[in-house]
C-alpha cells in the first residue's frame, strides 16, 4: 500500500527524494517518510516423519488445486512462531523443527510469502473452520496436486523434495 494521507494525522502526503530510496511520500507535518506497506505470511509444507505431506483443499482460494498452509503474522510475531502456530490451528498439528525454503513475493496480494518446511508427528487432522479438507500424500504425487509452478506452493514443496535433509536433525 503506498500512502496517499499520512496514517499518523491526515495529512496528505508529498513525494521527497529520502536518500537512496529516490521519491517517497513524505508527512510535511509529521516530518516522516511514508514508506510502502504490505502484509507478511507464513507458508508451510507440514512433512511426517516417513517424508508424506499433507496438503489441504480450501475452496475459497482454489477449487481445482490443493494447497499448503498458509497465514498472516500477527505483530511480535516472528516467522516461525507464526508458521508453528498456522499449522497447529489449520492442522491440529505440533511442529518439532522447521527449515526455512526462501522467501516469496505474491504479487496478486502484494504479500512476502516466508516459506518453510515443517516436521509433524504424523496424527488424525484437526481442521480449523478455514480447512475444508487434508490429505497425506507421498511426496513424488504432491507437485502434481498444487498449482503449477510459479505458485508459492508448488515452489515451496519443490525445494522441499530437492532438499529433504533440511528437516533431518543437526548435531
Amino acid at each position: 500500500m503506498t500512502f496517499q494521507y499520512c496514517p499518523h494525522c491526515g495529512a496528505k502526503a508529498i513525494p521527497r527524494e529520502t536518500g537512496d530510496e529516490g521519491l517517497v511520500p513524505w508527512c510535511d507535518a509529521c516530518k516522516r517518510p511514508l514508506f510502502p506497506m504490505f502484509s507478511t505470511c507464513i507458508i508451510a509444507l507440514a512433512v511426517d516423519e516417513e517424508g508424506n505431506v499433507a496438503l489441504l483443499r480450501q475452496g475459497y482460494i482454489s477449487s481445482q488445486y490443493h494447497v499448503l498452509v498458509s497465514g498472516y503474522m500477527k505483530p511480535g510475531e516472528s516467522a516461525e512462531e507464526c508458521a508453528a502456530r498456522e499449522i497447529q490451528e489449520e492442522l491440529g498439528l505440533s511442529v518439532s523443527r522447521l527449515a526455512m525454503t526462501g522467501t516469496y513475493w505474491f504479487e496478486k496480494k502484494d504479500m512476502l510469502m516466508i516459506g518453510f518446511a515443517a516436521r509433524v508427528r504424523r496424527r488424525d487432522f484437526r481442521l480449523s473452520g478455514e480447512v475444508d479438507q487434508a490429505v497425506w500424500v507421498a511426496p513424488d504425487k504432491a507437485l502434481s496436486l498444487l498449482h503449477p509452478a510459479p505458485a508459492i506452493s508448488y515452489l515451496v514443496t519443490e525445494h522441499y523434495l530437492r532438499h529433504p535433509e533440511i528437516l533431518e536433525a543437526r548435531g
